[in-house]
């Protein structure tokens, strides 16, 4: 029986990236991957697939508004048949970096099947080995969850890890859940000629987003989608070539037929644990996520759980983070705790939501109405965007008295390339002034950070007791 330092379950980012480390510190590592392929669920079926369908539709749709402004005429279909080549090959060239040979050459045993804990220090691989270690680390991502509806085991619907094959757009398209995969991907196949309805619980989109901000992309999203809020999926059939799915509002209870072509679902995630035989190793789970402490150990203090399975944030680069964790934690015990306060995420959807720490309301019902502060810029105020036309949009920043960032959001074309100076000043404890004191090249996107910024000074100087003094400063000098 193989013995290692260090057993990794999960060959995607967070399990990448503490085998690598760990490897690279000179500790035996094994990693294990069901599937013939390294790279996790972002690699194959989210991150990097979803963001080339992105750009290619987003390229269509530029080309009818820009041919609309100018006068040009464009004649037929854009096939997303050429889309999906270019998912295709952005997947193969990024295989390159996460290949077997690569992380067999850092001296990984990399290991091709599924684990099962036999009991807290050994696991059994599908083709019959048995592999034990020191210590573990769970890292095997998440997966579509399906609602049990009725007839939904009768019609082939299409999930994030199949929407990725279409061949060619489906006149219509019905998704179920109106989260980011499902609406970043929804308005990608929608620019490609399908009429798409997204079906949604809530009473309206990102919940969880500024208000000014999530309506802001919503409205957005109205002028190239169909949606139905406080509704549920209650039925599914399939009549000849076409899929029934009935629909009933939350609220009134009145239900509605939709028929379409395609059927997305998007409904959320479920971490992949089915398998792992947890209860043998004495790994607790609640709600279907492995329940870990601030150093990411499990119930078993040698075993630890990073990424989606955790359910803490559900991020590639959160995943990333953790797996760097893992490598101080598991393997050289210093017991560094995680911190998810300065992470940001990005919502990639056109126009794109910008999110870092607390809102405006998580920050009022924390700090208190009098211990807050609220800076805001809209877009149509930056001359960049201006120049771009393209000023739907704003950036907003929430500190405390003294300055101190304690969230930033933004809604704007690609907010999540020029919002990301306030993360490593929130990181490394920067006040908002200090932003407005760094030189920006005008005229660039990145000033609608800076004249956020900027407001923080005007307050300072323009009011309170400063021009008084300054005032008075003035005349004496003169």
């Amino acid at each position: 029986m193989s013995k290692y330092d260090l057993v990794v379950i999960g060959g995607g980012a967070a399990g990448l990236t503490a085998a690598a480390g760990a490897a690279s510190m000179g500790a035996k590592v094994a990693l294990i991957e069901k599937n013939s392929l390294l790279g996790g669920d972002c690699l194959h079926y989210g991150c990097v697939p979803s963001k080339a369908l992105i750009t290619s539709a987003k390229a269509v749709h530029q080309a009818r508004k820009s041919a609309a402004e100018f006068g040009l005429l464009i004649e037929g279909e854009a096939d997303i048949a050429v889309a999906m080549d270019r998912v295709r090959q952005s997947i193969e060239t990024i295989q390159h970096h996460d290949s077997h040979e690569r992380f067999e050459g850092l001296g990984i045993d990399v290991i091709t099947g599924a684990a099962t804990f036999v009991n807290e220090h050994k696991v059994k691989v599908t083709d019959g080995t048995e592999i034990e270690g020191k210590r573990f680390v769970i890292a095997t991502g998440s997966s579509p969850f399906i609602p049990q509806v009725e007839g939904i085991d009768r019609v082939d619907y299409l999930t994030n890890e199949t929407i990725f094959k279409l061949k060619q757009a489906p006149k219509r398209m019905a998704v179920i859940g109106g989260g980011a995969i499902g609406l970043e991907l929804s308005q990608s196949i929608s620019r490609f000629g399908t009429d798409v309805t997204v079906i949604e619980r809530h009473s309206r989109l990102f919940a969880r987003e500024e208000e000014q901000i999530a309506e802001t992309v919503q409205n957005r999203l109205e002028q190239e989608l169909s949606f139905h809020f406080n509704s549920s999926l209650e039925k599914v059939d399939k009549q000849n070539d076409e899929i029934v799915i009935t629909v009933k509002n939350i609220d009134t209870n009145l239900v509605e037929h939709l028929t379409v072509d395609a059927l997305f679902m998007s409904a959320g995630r479920k971490p992949n644990i089915e398998t792992l035989g947890l209860e043998n190793a004495g790994v607790k789970t609640e709600k279907g996520y492995v329940v870990v402490n601030e150093y990411l150990q499990t119930s078993q203090s040698h075993i630890f759980a990073v990424g989606d399975v955790n359910g803490a944030m559900p991020f590639t680069h959160v995943a990333g983070m953790e797996g760097k964790l893992i490598v101080q934690n598991a393997v050289f015990g210093i017991k560094k705790k995680v911190s998810y306060k300065n992470v940001p995420y990005v919502i990639f959807t056109d126009p794109e939501v910008f999110h870092l720490g607390l809102t405006e309301t998580e920050a009022r019902a924390k700090y208190g109405d009098e211990n807050i502060k609220v800076y805001q810029k809209e877009l149509n105020d930056v001359d960049r965007f201006v120049a771009d036309r393209d000023t739907e949009g704003l950036v907003k920043v929430i500190t405390d008295k003294k300055g101190h960032i304690l969230g930033a959001h933004a809604v704007g074309s690609n907010a999540g390339d020029w919002m990301q100076e306030i993360v490593f000043a929130m990181t490394n404890g920067n006040k908002i002034g200090d932003l407005s004191n760094v030189i920006h090249p005008y005229p660039t996107h990145g000033a609608a950070l800076q004249q956020t910024a900027d407001m923080y000074w005007r307050e300072k100087l323009f009011n309170g007791k400063i021009p008084a003094i300054t005032e008075k400063y003035i005349k004496w000098f003169r």
